[in-house]
């Protein structure tokens, strides 16, 4: 009866099974491993306990009358599901046994069986640089700031940083029905106002990631904050005022989908307003096998916005990771601020690098070496040793010099007793914090370099304290940040926007070394970090900005209106993807995104309407939303009524003519007029025509529709054409890019 219970509960919802490496526990006797058994929205029966039922089907599944040591978690506050210890073969059972035709003839049995992907963290005048002045040069609404909850899924925090004070806040806010429990040693106070571990390790950052993030986001400010000096002024958050919730599932070794999706269902449930995470797959997946897009559609249809960080695998294209459109994905760029590191050679000539190097060597000409030349032959070969290869360089030829490393890691140099190391510089205006005198040449300077150490009998040179540079140069995307095409839904442009994300001063964890290396016992508040995920918890505090503004706002309108009043971007370089697949809209502006003057609009229902126009069949679509659904007509993806719009062309026509729907929602003022206008980017030889040219709106929150079609020829593959569409009725500017490209 048990076992029949068990299945009739079981086949009521959707399962997805997803193994969970990093958090697996695996017992070699019975080659048990951790399985997330995803089930959809919650029963709205009162008398349903999703614990007993829970365990309920593992004891059908398994046999056993007690599987305390099976369960690993229950999801049961904003969807159902579990994460379990099972079999090999207790898998195959749920996935082939539980057919339609055993009890329900109208039901779907399990969808689908994915491997668990082991996701990784992605790694101040940033603010300033954006135009969100600090103190009364901004205009703020306090109050629902102070009100506003902001999640942050991460690696932990501390508690005790500065940025985390609660001096002057006042409890939290009523519809707060979260907890702290951090662990041993952690307390919240009125700002940190909870916090949940999903890793055992207990909520305290011990990476530094989480720490740095979370005070991007909504820090308090802090005067004099520097890294030694580097950067130093007043740090803070793009929204001071909000609180804070830490949701740790992030380690050294990665971060787990179950782990995700747990702190997905209990955020949603806790009554946070927006959610960031800074974590990524590695590589684009499918909806149904990305933890984060399955909590983010949670959440969304909560109301609730989910920033993600676009990945960190650029410049090469089809990296992007953070791929949905219910998403806001944030692609990385500059500020106006550099960190420079010069080296100064014993001819007076001096290269310029890039590191966040704090030592320097005080001006001293120490004796230089290459890595090719200081081999350990009885290890290594001379391609290895130049390098600087583990294990490839011999002690007595390196110790006490300025060693040259063709590659990007000189840490070998460092513990052969280096007083300084030269190295390469692969992601070209990005500076890293290093442990010892450093700095990374790029490839012609560090060629001049081996070619004055080959010119010289005794060549010196020295290598000094990392200098700031300040310039007026528009932003550019790093060369690290993830770039598209989206690869899953490719009628949607991703990323949507760039953010700071480059070398950004915020505070950090006392637990970890600044620049993560065994040879640094250096322990800091501060630090400057790189990466996607310094560019998203950027995007989460405008958000978070816009909210104070327009509390009754979907999660749609806030990223419409970041997307639209985006400042436009250049591509950087020429080539495929530093275009739009680089930057999406073009660099968020936070002032100007409180006053968009039209928005585009989107409910669940729209995003459920979309996953079927991608021809997901109703199972896989339940899967994604939680809901049972009935997917009818041909709605295409490209309609979806996205602030950008985007085409992937296929096959060999000669010409092409690409049409788009869409509806905007006047936020502006009442008796407004909105005329079109075209501009083509990068040369494109397009012909854009849109229909009503002209938009008349009578009344706030009145929403009219339009179409654009886009006509062209000769498209070659790996090639983008592009243009904006900007609405303007004399103040406000509402642009859009259209993007039509051919890809392998």
């Amino acid at each position: 009866m048990a076992k029949l219970l068990a299945l009739f509960c079981l086949f009521s919802y959707i399962i997805v099974l997803s193994l969970c490496s990093v958090s697996a526990a695996i017992d070699d006797n019975q080659d048990q491993q951790v399985y997330v058994v995803y089930m959809g929205a919650l029963p709205s029966s009162e008398v349903y306990t999703p614990m007993s039922d829970h365990m309920n089907i593992l004891q059908g599944i398994t046999g056993e009358s007690s599987n305390e040591g099976r369960l690993v978690r229950s999801y049961k506050r904003s969807f159902n599901g579990f994460a379990a210890r099972l079999t090999q073969s207790e898998r195959e059972r749920i996935a082939s046994e539980l057919k339609p035709s055993i009890f329900f003839l109208d039901k779907e049995g399990v969808v689908s069986v994915f491997p668990n992907k082991n996701l990784q963290l992605q790694t101040t005048t940033s603010w300033d640089f954006m135009g969100l002045k600090k103190g009364k040069a901004t205009n703020r609404n306090l109050a629902v700031e102070s009100n506003t909850i902001i999640g942050v899924i991460d690696a932990g925090i501390t508690p005790e940083s500065e940025s985390f004070s609660d001096k002057g806040f006042g409890p939290p806010p009523q519809k707060w029905k979260g907890v702290c429990s951090g662990g041993k040693n952690f307390t919240c106070n009125n700002k940190l106002i909870g916090a949940r571990d999903y890793t055992s390790e207990g909520s305290r950052d011990t990476v530094g990631h989480g720490t740095h993030t979370a005070s991007t986001i909504a820090g308090n400010a802090i005067q004099d904050a520097s890294f030694y000096g580097l950067g130093n002024g007043t740090m803070r958050g793009g929204v001071p005022a909000s609180r804070i919730v830490s949701y740790k599932v992030c380690t050294w070794l990665g971060c787990s989908s179950d782990s995700i999706l747990a702190a997905f269902d209990d955020a949603i449930a806790d009554g946070v307003d927006i959610i960031s995470i800074s974590v990524n797959m590695g590589y684009p997946s499918p909806f149904e096998e990305d933890p984060v897009a399955i909590g983010s559609f949670h959440a969304i249809a909560k109301g609730i916005l989910t920033v993600n960080s676009a990945g960190n695998n650029g410049p090469e294209p089809k990296t992007l990771e953070s791929v949905a459109p219910w998403i806001l994905t944030v692609a990385a760029s500059n500020t106006n601020r550099a960190f420079l590191t010069k080296v100064v050679l014993g001819n007076g000539k001096t290269l310029v690098g890039k590191s966040v190097n704090t030592l320097g060597l005080n001006g001293t000409m120490y004796p230089l070496v290459y890595g090719k030349s200081a081999v350990n032959s009885s290890a290594c070969s001379v391609e290895s040793a130049e390098k600087c290869e583990e294990g490839c360089l011999q002690e007595s030829l390196v110790k006490g010099k300025v060693v040259v490393c063709n590659s990007t890691d000189s840490y070998e140099a460092l513990a052969n007793g280096a007083v300084a190391g030269i190295s390469l510089n692969r992601t070209p205006n990005v500076a890293f914090v290093t442990s010892f005198p450093l700095s990374a040449l790029s490839q012609e300077d560090l060629n001049s370099l081996v070619s004055y150490i080959k010119s010289e009998s005794s060549p010196v040179a020295t290598v000094l304290r990392t200098e700031e540079s300040f310039s007026q140069i528009a932003p550019v995307v790093a060369a690290f940040s993830s770039r598209g095409p989206n690869t899953i839904a490719t009628d949607i442009l991703k990323p949507d926007i760039s953010a700071p994300g480059v070398e950004i001063l915020a505070a950090f964890s006392p637990e970890v070394s600044p620049s993560s290396s065994v040879y640094d016992t250096r322990r800091v508040k501060y630090s400057v970090l790189s990466g996607t995920s310094m560019s998203c918890p950027h995007v989460t505090g405008v958000a978070a900005y816009i909210r104070t503004f327009h509390p009754q706002w979907s999660p749609s309108m806030i990223k419409s209106a970041i997307m639209t009043t985006a400042w436009p971007m250049n591509a950087s370089e020429t080539g495929f993807v530093s275009t739009e697949f680089a930057y999406g809209a073009g660099h968020v502006d936070p002032i100007s995104a409180t006053n968009p003057g039209l928005v585009y609009d989107l409910t669940k229902a729209d995003y459920t309407a979309f996953l079927c126009g991608m021809k997901y069949n109703a199972t896989t679509v339940k899967l994604i939303s939680g809901e049972a659904v009935t997917c009818t007509g041909e709605t295409s993806p490209r309609n979806l009524n996205y602030p950008s719009m985007s085409a992937k062309l296929s096959g060999s026509k000669s010409f092409f003519t690409v049409i788009f729907k869409r509806t905007v929602t006047n936020v502006g003022t009442q008796n407004s007029i909105y005329n079109s206008k075209i501009v083509l980017n990068h040369g494109s030889k397009l012909n854009v025509k849109v229909f009503p040219s002209a938009l008349v709106f009578k009344k706030v929150n009145e929403k009219q529709s339009f179409t654009v079609i886009v006509t062209g020829s000769a498209l070659e593959s790996k090639l983008l054409l592009s243009a904006n569409l900007i609405w303007s009725d004399g103040t406000h500017n509402v642009r859009s890019p259209i993007v039509v490209y051919k890809s392998e």
